[in-house]
């Protein structure tokens, strides 16, 4: 799966964990392994000028979606067979955003996280225009999401009792072992 992060917002963030929870998302939904996306984080200048151009609406806001294709049933990225699929971009804007994750309680990445599943879902056809809509597209939102912060606590915890017990064989005089490069498959957020 590719992909690409761009960040114009001037807000320093984990642009890593971002791709992270995208790509969480994009294998919890079984996008294929092929399929392309873009993620560009912007000023809020550039999010209003997009916001009012695309939405007609005044104002920033904190996450567009902009599918590639027009998505049908015979050409959802999600579908069952392995086609290549041009997913389209997610705009995020910190700024934005940076309120919204105070008033929530939680940190920015977190609401970056949150905002990125929520384009992801956009980008494959979900909405929250009617109730029924709001209902299904949220409860998918917030399932994702709860599965990827338990998958990234998980794998916090494992690197934090992998420090503690190279600490304790340095203690005793022996070399700790060699760290794999990458998880073993499925623990990867």
């Amino acid at each position: 799966m590719s992909i690409e992060i761009a960040n114009e917002s001037g807000v320093d963030v984990d642009e890593t964990s971002i791709v992270s929870a995208a790509r969480y998302a994009l294998d919890k939904m079984e996008v294929s392994p092929l399929a392309e996306l873009s993620i560009l984080l912007v000023t809020l200048d550039v999010m209003e000028d997009l916001h009012e151009r695309w939405m007609d609406l005044p104002g920033p806001t904190d996450v567009m979606a902009f599918p590639m294709d027009e998505l049908d049933s015979s050409r959802r990225p999600d579908a069952p067979d392995a086609s290549p699929a041009l997913l389209g971009d997610i705009v995020l804007c910190p700024a934005f955003a940076k309120d919204q994750a105070k008033t929530a309680g939680h940190a920015l990445i977190d609401e970056l996280h949150l905002l990125t599943v929520h384009g992801v879902l956009h980008l494959l056809g979900y909405d929250h225009a009617e109730p029924a809509e709001e209902r299904e597209m949220f409860a998918l939102q917030k399932r994702i999401l709860g599965e990827y912060q338990e998958a990234v606590a998980a794998l916090d915890k494992r690197d934090a009792q992998r420090s503690t017990d190279d600490r304790v064989l340095g203690i005793a005089g022996f070399e700790a072992p060699a760290v794999p490069a990458e998880p073993p498959a499925g623990e990867t957020p």
